[in-house]
């Protein structure tokens, strides 16, 4: 499971409408990634910084500005001998009026969310990734 959550060019076979590009560094500490997310030709770009490394446990990325400020990252947790829990978080400011347009927006972020970690799951067990 981290590898496949830290191959990070492979990232856009499971996460939706995502591209993900590392621009410098060896994949930890100090790596410099972006992020493409769009549909229908609309979409942000996504500068993240690797700021914390742990593997095969714990990662932590820096969202680097507009319009994405904050951190966020994942855990592998095992759960067993047999089984692992792969937990995905993000703590971002909203930009300003973002408090207005969240609301509208965050049932199709949800659903999007949760078809990536499908996709993971089923990229983790060496099935196909969504695009």
């Amino acid at each position: 499971m981290w590898a496949a959550a830290t191959d990070w060019e492979r990232q856009g076979e499971w996460m939706l409408g995502t591209e993900v590009h590392q621009v410098s560094g060896t994949g930890g500490p100090g790596t410099r990634l972006v992020a493409v997310t769009g549909l229908g030709g609309i979409g942000i770009v996504d500068r993240m910084e690797v700021v914390a490394w742990q593997p095969p446990h714990r990662c932590r990325v820096r969202h680097l500005g507009k319009p994405l400020v904050g951190d966020g990252g994942f855990e592998v947790v095992r759960c067993g001998n047999a089984a692992s829990m792969f937990v995905w978080w993000e703590r971002l400011e909203l930009p300003p009026g973002g408090g207005l347009v969240w609301p509208v927006v965050r049932p199709a972020f949800a659903w999007g969310m949760r078809r990536s970690l499908a996709a993971f799951a089923a990229f983790c067990r060496g099935g196909e990734g969504v695009r």
